[in-house]
């Protein structure tokens, strides 16, 4: 069984994990309706990460 601190730890790192792959995809991102999507997700994921402007 998983305790409240183990369940907010793999949150934690599936969330950064996913802001990692987005930030990577961004950085490959051609076009600009491609980067507003990619950013919306970040938003969504992590509202206070920082993201580069468009």
């Amino acid at each position: 069984m998983r305790t409240q601190t183990d369940r907010e730890r793999i949150r934690r790192q599936t969330r950064k994990r996913k802001l990692r792959y987005l930030r990577r995809r961004l950085e490959k991102a051609t076009s600009q309706a491609e980067r507003r999507r990619i950013i919306a997700k970040i938003k969504r994921v992590s509202p206070t990460a920082p993201v580069p402007d468009l």
